[in-house]
């Protein structure tokens, strides 16, 4: 009977390894297209040959199941950038033939986009027309689970935790960044782990990207008898059987040696015979006492340390309350040297200055020396321009939000929020160094009529749409649940091709798990796109930033920044103009005239509709982001009727942000 077992398990090992060309998830990232016969794409066709070359079985000792590259040609901006990772414990024939067939599959998944992840279980490919080497990318592509349960989840789901957790800790340590476990769940059921990172990451970053993946496992898999997540820098995977060479992965991936109890004391030993004689012996009274004596001494050291550090926390003006990060340390691997960035910058000169915001100045870097290109470590190419945000000195807010803004976006990584790439903290210097937007602001192109012509009615789209699945990942997709308080069309960068991502995260707050709404006795953010509960009475939850989205949808469609509204007749105008449209069955009048006759009239009446939803009084009535991205997707999906908005009566115009307590 238990060879039948191990045969039958042998044997679903087997057809799961046949199926491997079938068995492929794949992921066209709503990225910019390349044309036929195009610059990039001779430059993929060269990347993707180097791929498959490096695959082979010669070189495979020397890549180790890991290799990336890229093609360019005269035009930077036409480089492709590309990786394969084969899985650790596979052969360097089943890397070859893996790699072989996910490079001439990629291309007839995504035909003409220029980025693009495809995954089997034997390998991954992944290419992007943006250098993304040694960047985490913790976004989840893909999560599958076993439909089967297990009759004791809650025992199993705390063996699963424990040991998805020892594996990605070995994993982040290991220098190939793979790692495999098995455990016991009872006599003839074993656990079989798996975790593996692309190997060009730190040891944070990776560490980072697999509690990201697990944590996908414990929400979605919940009970079940096997599941995976797929990401483009990292992997997890469970299952009840041998799915890995278990052979060939602990030759990569050693165990720690087991714990052995210590063998029992011989007969007639010292031992022995006390305990005849007077049934506890001397040697057992100590071996009992000296670890009781060591863990109360250890115990009370660490509740004095505890106890020490909580009240130097409450002294401190450190913003740590919900990250749970004691100290700014945690992020030293991207501090810069101030000497670097103000040579960089020409001493920031006026002529490198992008612009000026409520907190300090931004400046674009356009020199690369020596060091400043090591402290990248070759993740951007020579010549690309970088943004400095310089904190001012004066400011009171500034050092909160400094220290609150690096470590929250440092943890953050999605395509439609900013970037941070590095800080500096030195004496009175506080500097934030993020990726470079060319294109300024969505605020740059509603407040000039000449740039206002450059927002088609399908980039007006791309934009909502973008905004709306960086505030997902905000609030549902991240490893944090963050509120950002002060979402607004200034916050809103576009990149080279008019794609959004959200910035300037000082002032947004941290939510647990379960955590659904907050209160504050000081309201941080900018007047009219703040909920009327938060402006009220302080409170603020996700449904808060759905507030502010509704009206950066409105301000997307009209072509009109509501703070026009406020400067004339008050911010509450702005909602009624739109409201008035609306109940009056007349919402295409709202839509700015540059793009009346090129718009999708379904689309636009689709979006003012889902704006007014989300500018509903009563949080409860407004969406989730999770719902308005689907809305915006799929035109199956039925909305509600929104109801009148709140219109709030208030003296204060102008779009600064302001504090004021309540």
């Amino acid at each position: 009977m238990q060879f039948l077992l191990k045969f039958s398990v042998a044997l679903v090992y087997l057809c799961l390894l046949s199926i491997t060309t079938e068995s492929q998830q794949h992921i066209c990232p709503n990225s910019p297209t390349y044309s036929r016969n195009s610059t990039f794409q001779s430059n993929l066709n060269i990347l993707l040959s180097s791929l498959i070359s490096n695959a082979n079985l010669n070189s495979y000792a020397v890549t180790n199941g890991f290799y990336y590259s890229n093609a360019s040609s005269s035009n930077p901006s036409e480089t492709a950038y590309g990786l394969f990772l084969c899985r650790g414990d596979v052969s360097a024939s089943t890397c070859q033939d893996c790699v072989t067939f996910a490079a001439s599959n990629i291309t007839q998944y995504c035909p003409v986009q220029k980025e693009a992840t495809i995954w089997y279980y034997e390998c991954l490919l992944r290419y992007s027309n943006e250098p993304f080497f040694s960047i985490a990318d913790t976004s989840v592509s893909f999560f599958l689970c076993n439909p089967n349960n297990f009759s004791e989840p809650e025992r199993f789901n705390d063996l699963l935790g424990a040991t998805m957790n020892d594996t990605a800790t070995r994993a982040s340590n290991s220098p190939l960044r793979f790692s495999t476990k098995e455990a016991y769940f009872t006599a003839s059921l074993t656990l079989y782990s798996l975790v593996q990172c692309t190997p060009d990451l730190s040891s944070f970053d990776c560490n980072r990207c697999l509690r990201e993946a697990i944590s996908y496992l414990s929400r979605y898999c919940d009970g079940k008898q096997g599941g995976r997540t797929l990401g483009p820098s990292c992997n997890v995977r469970f299952e009840m059987y041998p799915f890995y060479d278990e052979t060939a992965a602990a030759v990569l991936d050693p165990p720690p040696p087991p714990l052995v109890p210590p063998p029992p004391p011989p007969p007639g030993s010292v031992a022995t015979r006390d305990k005849g004689k007077s049934g506890v012996s001397s040697v057992t009274i100590i071996a009992i006492v000296a670890p009781v004596v060591v863990v109360v001494s250890v115990l009370l050291f660490v509740m004095g340390y505890c106890f020490i550090t909580r009240r130097s926390k409450k002294k401190s003006n450190v913003v740590q309350e919900e990250t749970g990060v004691n100290d700014i340390t945690t992020v030293q691997s991207l501090q810069f040297d101030f000497n670097t960035i103000e040579a960089a910058t020409n001493r920031f000169a006026d002529d490198n200055k992008l612009g000026k915001g409520g907190f300090g100045e931004v400046y674009k870097i356009v020199r690369f020396d020596y060091w400043l290109m090591k402290q990248f470590q070759g993740t951007l190419p020579k010549g690309r321009e970088i943004a400095v945000k310089r904190l001012s000195r004066s400011s009171g807010q500034g050092a909160e939000e400094f220290k609150n803004e690096v470590l929250l976006v440092a943890r953050l990584q999605h395509r439609n929020l900013v970037r941070l790439l590095g800080f500096c903290l030195e004496g009175e210097e506080k500097i934030l160094v993020y990726e470079f937007v060319p294109n300024k602001s969505l605020d740059y192109f509603l407040s000039d009529p000449e740039k206002q012509g450059q927002l088609n009615w399908s980039t007006r789209y791309k934009i909502i749409g973008g905004v709306a699945r960086g505030i997902l990942y905000l609030h549902e997709d991240s490893r944090l649940r963050i509120i950002h308080r002060d979402l607004k069309s200034s916050n809103i960068l576009l990149d080279g091709d008019m794609n959004p991502k959200i910035s300037d995260f000082g002032v947004a707050r941290i939510f647990g798990v379960d955590q659904t709404q907050a209160n504050t006795n000081q309201i941080v953010g900018t007047y009219g796109y703040m909920s009327p509960e938060y402006l009220k009475h302080g409170q603020f939850s996700m449904k808060s930033d759905v507030y502010s989205f509704g009206v950066l949808i409105l301000e997307i469609i009209t072509g009109k920044k509501n703070s026009s509204f406020c400067q004339t007749y008050g911010a509450a105008n702005f909602l009624s103009h739109a409201w008035k449209h609306w109940r009056d069955g007349a919402p295409l009048e709202l839509l700015d005239p540059i793009v009346r006759d090129s718009c999708s009239r379904n689309e636009v009446i689709r979006c003012i509709h889902i704006g007014l939803l989300c500018v509903q009084e009563d949080p409860a009535d407004r969406p989730t982001l999770a719902t308005i991205v689907l809305m915006l997707s799929s035109y199956s999906a039925t909305l509600p009727l929104p109801q009148e908005p709140a219109f709030l009566s208030h003296t204060r115009t102008g779009s600064k942000n302001f504090y004021v307590t309540v």
